[in-house]
């Protein structure tokens, strides 16, 4: 997609992607145990079922998803899943185009609040318990407790709460 001028900040579409996919997902598994995790995995349970990567160049911003529809791969010291048979990849394909548009337009024209409130509403329950793994710095645990008005993941120590921008998150049981 490409940024417009009047567009909220780009890294509110993390967030427009991981809420796309989970409702295009929930559309073709409405039974499955789908959550989201920050900022834009989707897990089946307690295993990762799908990812999200964006790369932005200039005003272009390319997204990228990646799920296990029929296998999922081993990784070492992660839990992984699949779908199974619920759905093909073209299907998917298609509703998840219809499911980013529609979310795209919404954060246009509302901005990021809106779908920051829908990715809580999908998210793990306030209070769970996850490990982040920031960028040159040691893991730190703590528990969730919702999201920024930008996006960023709030996460509560032993000490203090800090803002989460970048890291790897990892829930623990």
């Amino acid at each position: 997609m490409r940024l417009r001028p009047a567009d909220p900040p780009a890294p509110g579409l993390a967030l427009v992607a991981a809420v796309a996919l989970d409702e295009a997902m929930r559309r073709h598994a409405p039974d499955a145990a789908l959550s989201i995790k920050w900022p834009n995995d989707l897990m089946l349970g307690s295993a990762k079922l799908a990812g999200i990567l964006l790369e932005r160049s200039g005003e272009a911003v390319v997204a990228g998803f990646g799920v296990n529809l029929a296998s999922a791969p081993d990784v070492p010291g992660r839990t992984t899943a699949a779908l199974g048979a619920a759905v093909g990849p073209e299907a998917l394909c298609e509703t998840l185009a219809d499911c980013f548009a529609a979310w795209l337009a919404r954060w246009r024209a509302d901005g990021l609040e809106p779908v920051r409130q829908q990715w809580m509403a999908r998210a793990y329950p306030d209070g769970t318990a996850l490990r982040v793994a920031m960028p040159g710095a040691e893991a730190v645990d703590g528990v969730y407790r919702g999201l920024t008005a930008d996006g960023a993941l709030r996460l509560e120590t032993a000490t203090e709460t800090i803002e989460v921008r970048a890291g790897d998150v990892f829930l623990i049981s």
